[in-house]
């Protein structure tokens, strides 16, 4: 097999040094990746809320739902119909809500209803409180609506308390908080060819010891919201529902069992104990250094190691918040597309960097989020490798000084090299901590490093791994969410909501008989007035809020110009059959760009491996590529739909007038 370097250079010309450690470097990667390949992918995972021991569902349960002041609450009654239903409260949601209100879309009291499994707005922010929570991208670009609310953060990365705060503070500016129902799961949403509505069934928790509420909803618009981090997974560990400690999930954190609580990082209930953690992603670089702070003893165990880079965690300076960043009118959106412009490696020569920070080092990240650079790749062999071989050529110093990094940090040798990443830096969420290498310099902290093959099984007592058993007091699971590319990326498959569009016909068979088919990743034939942020056919940006505003501002454009074409009953909106195709052709010629992910070690972007998976059915290599997304990065996707809406004819979507 051709290798990078040599489709690079060609046949007969001399490899440099940097050729010779670049080819090095893929055989490494190549070597770290087949360790763990598995045979069962994603199904090595189940989803809490679906796992078969009651223990475990038990701990998808909501720890900070408020059921007395819920069940106070007038109820939404069964057999209420909406305007707007939005499926999410979390940032996505809130976002949907605002520019649906901007747009006047919704003015009346009934008009929008956000329905959420959480017991509250936040989504993300709302589960998720274990100790050490910030955003990963700077706060000034990554919370919604600052401009807006005239809001300033109070540090360049906001701790998980101030994310779930703002998004309270978007639903009470905007008047949200009588326009959700929480605790609730939507089971299904069906349109009705007659009435031109969607049925929505509904089951609305109502806390410990009390029966559900079981609803059925009508509404004009279904909007999906639903997070990418919204279902928390368990690895299937023989013998782990038997561990007697307490054992618990960083999306549902326990601080009964911990001490503190999510604005109190003291963990003194650890103290004297024997503390285990599984996994060593996004989310255990940050949980790790608390820890370690308290437990007498911490283990951290380790299948893929993240690559760490520095943080530079700081105050804002409330002079330069006033003369420097929020400074005019868009400046959010301009310091969105400005870090987007790094992460795309279409930063323009003597620009200045407004964010500066680890992830504006990462010009590789290109290789899963596009770029509009380069042009498209030809899919041959040839181009293909030259490409992926570009790509790497790009990564190889940041990579290799992250490697550096670890090495200069971690003081025990054998530690510090289990601890370095070796693969692409597109192939795991890149991490940034100034703590977390430095905890494994402290005598209580113990890395169990797995060599890629993960815990063996579990006893009452603790873990095996190669046949060792480590006594453990206490165990936590900071062992991710399910992927949102499960099920090809269909809407219904990563929500687990059944939705049937016109005739009965489902989402998911539609992406499994046929491939993703949308009008720019957010509707799709066949189901009128259903609207959804996109995990294919779109954009994606490091900046997940960016992504959803993008999106968002496109689907409520979209919706106020069909409804200014129709009457006072409101309008039927779809995307006809031969926009979606074209718009799969488009994406399907751009979808070679993502061959790096190929090189990619298994883990939550390559669906454990399963997307590298090659049948040779060209119809299954079909419905791949069209399950990809727009090769051009974002900001180039949103020029695109700007131009678009400006042309103001809605190219490709048919609009009616709903029936009186």
């Amino acid at each position: 097999m051709t290798g990078p370097t040599e489709a690079a250079n060609g046949a007969g010309t001399a490899p440099s040094a940097e050729d010779v450690k670049l080819l090095e470097l893929s055989h490494k990667y190549t070597t770290e990746a087949a360790k763990r390949f598995r045979s069962d992918g994603l199904s090595q995972f189940v989803r809490l809320k679906e796992a078969g021991s009651g223990r475990f569902r038990a701990l998808a349960e909501d720890p900070w739902a408020d059921h007395a002041a819920l069940n106070a609450k007038e109820a939404v009654k069964d057999g209420a119909k909406h305007k707007f239903l939005i499926l999410g409260a979390g940032y996505g949601g809130l976002l949907y809500a605002v520019r649906l209100l901007e747009a006047g879309l919704a003015s009346g009291p009934h008009d929008i209803l956000l329905v959420d499994a959480a017991g509250g707005f936040g989504g993300t922010w709302w589960w998720n409180r274990y100790p050490g929570l910030h955003c990963d991208v700077e706060s000034y670009s990554y919370m919604p609506l600052l401009e807006e609310t005239g809001y300033m953060p109070k540090s360049k990365y906001a701790p998980g308390p101030e994310l779930l705060e703002h998004a309270q503070r978007v639903a009470s500016q905007w008047n949200l908080q009588d326009k959700a129902l929480f605790r609730s799961n939507v089971k299904s949403t069906t349109w009705d060819d007659g009435a031109q509505l969607w049925n929505v069934e509904v089951s609305e928790g109502r806390g410990p010891g009390e029966p559900s509420r079981e609803l059925n909803l009508q509404a004009q618009y279904v909007l999906i919201a639903s997070g990418v981090l919204s279902n928390p997974q368990v690895p299937k560990i023989p013998g782990l529902e038997t561990f007697a400690g307490p054992l618990f999930h960083t999306a549902r954190w326990d601080y009964n069992a911990t001490g503190g609580g999510p604005d109190d990082a003291a963990l003194t209930a650890l103290e004297g104990k024997r503390v285990g953690i599984l996994g060593t992603g996004a989310t255990a670089i940050q949980v790790v250094p608390k820890l370690a702070k308290y437990a007498k003893e911490l283990y951290v165990f380790q299948r893929t190691p993240s690559a760490v880079s520095w943080r530079g965690q700081r105050p804002t300076d409330p002079d330069e918040w006033r003369s420097k960043i929020a400074n005019k009118k868009g400046w959010q959106r301009e310091r969105m597309l400005n870090l987007d412009s790094y992460v795309t490696d279409a930063a323009e020569e003597g620009q200045e960097n407004l964010v500066a920070d680890g992830w504006t080092e990462l010009p590789a990240f290109s290789a899963v989020i596009g770029s509009p650079r380069h042009g498209d790749v030809e899919p041959t062999p040839e181009k293909i490798a030259q490409h992926v071989a570009r790509l790497h050529k790009i990564d190889l110093p940041h990579s290799e000084q992250v490697r550096a990094r670890t090495e200069s940090i971690v003081k025990d040798r054998e530690t510090a090299e289990k601890l370095k990443a070796w693969y692409p830096t597109w192939c795991k969420r890149p991490t940034f901590s100034d703590e977390y290498l430095q905890a494994f310099n402290q005598p209580n902290v113990h890395l169990v490093d797995t060599d890629g093959k993960g815990v063996d099984s579990a006893t009452s007592a603790g873990l095996v791994v190669a046949g060792k058993e480590y006594p453990l007091d206490m165990l936590v699971l900071s062992t991710g969410y399910v992927t949102p590319s499960i099920g090809g990326g269909s809407p219904a498959a990563r929500t687990g909501i059944s939705i049937y569009g016109r005739g009965g016909k489902s989402l998911d068979d539609k992406w499994q008989n046929h491939g993703a088919a949308t009008l720019h990743g957010m509707c799709t034939n066949g189901f009128p007035n259903l609207f959804f942020t996109a995990v294919s056919q779109s954009s994606h940006a490091a900046n997940n809020v960016f992504t959803l505003d993008v999106g968002i501002e496109h689907i409520a454009n979209i919706i106020a110009q069909a409804e200014a074409r129709t009457g006072p009953s409101g309008a039927v909106v779809e995307v006809s059959s031969e926009a979606e195709e074209a718009w799969s052709l488009q994406i399907m010629q751009g979808a070679a760009w993502f061959a790096g992910v190929v090189s990619c070690t298994p883990g939550y972007i390559t669906s454990e491996g399963e997307a590298m998976r090659q049948s040779g059915d060209p119809i299954e290599m079909a419905k791949q590529a069209r399950g990809a997304n727009f090769r051009r990065g974002l900001a180039a996707f949103l020029k695109l739909l700007q131009e678009y809406r400006a042309d103001g004819s809605l190219r490709g979507i048919e609009v009616s007038s709903r029936a009186a």
